[in-house]
């Protein structure tokens, strides 16, 4: 299903674009491909005075996410990150409009105060982007779809570490959950719905 609407009261959620994940490979897009578009995306959205939210994952020494998983052995205790790694890409960071949220999950929604902050704004929809597809942008959108947001899904705004997880979230999760669409696909909406 493509894109068909924009609601007047859309936000734009990113996903993790901080200096940590730029760091990483990821496909089918760069990381630098995903944020010239959410840069674009979010350049709409300031302009029509639509929310941008620019969600961070951070961690605080001893932390890690609960609960025993098949990978939990592979590393003897939490894993240190380098200064700076949860700070938000320099492109998207520092308009003092826009909304920080951080989280120490994969979901944006879960232990934040992102539903909070979105409905107090009446928001009744979300366009998300982000990396990785399959995990941050993917565990989000299925907690919108479960707060009852309109999801749409910037399908080139996002980029995972694994092609086959990114292209499953993509075609099979995804449709289930909103709409998809392209960066561009999603500015033509925004310019003919709040010209």
């Amino acid at each position: 299903m493509a894109v068909t609407t924009i609601d007047p009261t859309t936000a734009l959620v990113l996903i993790d674009l901080q200096n940590g994940v730029m760091a990483a490979p990821a496909v089918p897009h760069t990381p630098a491909q995903v944020v010239e578009r959410a840069v674009a995306l979010a350049g709409a959205f300031r302009e029509r005075d639509l929310p941008v939210v620019l969600v961070r994952v951070t961690s605080s020494p001893g932390s890690g996410t609960p609960g025993r998983t098949d990978r939990s052995g592979r590393r003897s205790g939490p894993r240190e990150r380098p200064e700076g790694w949860d700070v938000i890409v320099d492109d998207l960071a520092g308009h003092p409009g826009d909304i920080t949220v951080t989280k120490r999950n994969w979901g944006a929604f879960h232990g934040t105060d992102l539903d909070l902050r979105l409905r107090r704004r009446g928001i009744t929809q979300i366009v998300l982007g982000g990396i990785a597809t399959s995990i941050g942008v993917e565990s989000t959108a299925r907690a919108a779809h479960e707060h009852g947001y309109h999801v749409t899904l910037a399908t080139d705004v996002m980029a995972d570490i694994d092609e086959a997880a990114h292209r499953r979230s993509v075609e099979q999760i995804f449709p289930r959950l909103g709409e998809t669409g392209t960066a561009a696909q999603i500015l033509d909406l925004l310019r003919r719905d709040h010209s």
